[in-house]
């Protein structure tokens, strides 16, 4: 949980601002973000795209196998303990793939889960008590 480590510099606190992109540039900046999606019960959409980020990381054909069907299982399934919302349309086209998934298979997906993030959640989480709260001069904790 963010609130062990160490706060982060104002500047950087500051700088999430500027983007989505930003924040998640930085380790602080993601933990904080999904300490927030946690309370808004919509953690899985960071896990997703964070998980979608390590997946395209991936080398071997066995590896992507295993890690596709952990992803499919985790947030895409109809019934995945922390199922994403997609349209029905992409969570076919993923579920079609699981046979031979690529490292794109989940590219469509990951991108409306930004998306999603991005308009909705992303500008909440700056209005929001744990954000406000590192911005805060430290003196104040």
């Amino acid at each position: 949980m963010y609130r062990k480590a160490p706060k982060p510099p104002i500047d950087e606190v500051v700088s999430w601002r500027q983007s989505l992109k930003k924040l998640q540039e930085s380790k602080t900046g993601q933990l904080a973000f999904r300490e927030f999606l946690r309370t808004e019960y919509s953690e899985e959409n960071i896990l997703f795209w964070l998980a979608c980020e390590e997946y395209k990381t991936i080398t071997t054909s066995n590896e992507i196998a295993i890690a596709a069907k952990r992803i499919y299982a985790e947030f895409v399934h109809v019934d995945a303990p922390r199922q994403i919302n997609i349209d029905c349309g992409t969570r076919q086209e993923i579920t079609n793939s699981m046979s031979q998934p690529t490292l794109s298979c989940f590219d469509k997906a990951q991108r409306l889960i930004y998306k999603l993030m991005k308009k909705d959640c992303y500008p909440r989480f700056l209005k929001s008590e744990i954000y406000q709260g590192l911005l805060e001069p430290s003196e104040a904790r």
